[in-house]
């Protein structure tokens, strides 16, 4: 596992001291490798595509360390808002998760077709994508 660390400014390069505060926090990446999160798209619930709001969930788990960034996109432009995403938890078994939603009104959901969850992680990127005809909507 990665662990974070308080360092004094003294353990920095002399070049950098006129330039940090007098604490900084050093992200340890000698301590674990680096997992890709899997992640599941997961389209609306099939009652909320005759009526109301549509909500889009993607989850991810099994990745570390933490770190993990989604990003929602309709149609390829990203989307900010009606996004909620959790807190990462550790999960027992190793590694983290976390989900995010997006809700948008009817009317939106009917005027979008591909909607993805881009996830990035540590400089890499997964994206999952589904068009609304997979949802029957």
């Amino acid at each position: 596992m990665y662990q974070l660390r308080s360092a004094p400014i003294s353990e920095l390069p002399v070049a950098l001291m006129d330039t940090v505060p007098s604490r900084l926090t050093v992200l340890d990446l000698s301590a674990g490798p680096v997992s890709r999160p899997s992640i599941s798209l997961l389209p609306p619930a099939p009652e909320h595509l005759s009526g109301g709001p549509a909500t889009l969930a993607c989850l991810l788990s099994g990745y570390s360390p933490q770190g993990a960034v989604v990003v929602w996109e309709l149609d390829g432009a990203e989307v900010t808002e009606g996004v909620l995403t959790s807190p990462e938890v550790e999960q027992k078994a190793g590694g983290y998760s976390s989900s995010s939603t997006l809700t948008l009104s009817q009317e939106r959901w009917v005027q979008g077709q591909l909607y993805t969850c881009r996830v990035l992680h540590h400089h890499d990127t997964q994206i999952q994508s589904l068009h609304r005809s997979q949802c029957g909507g």
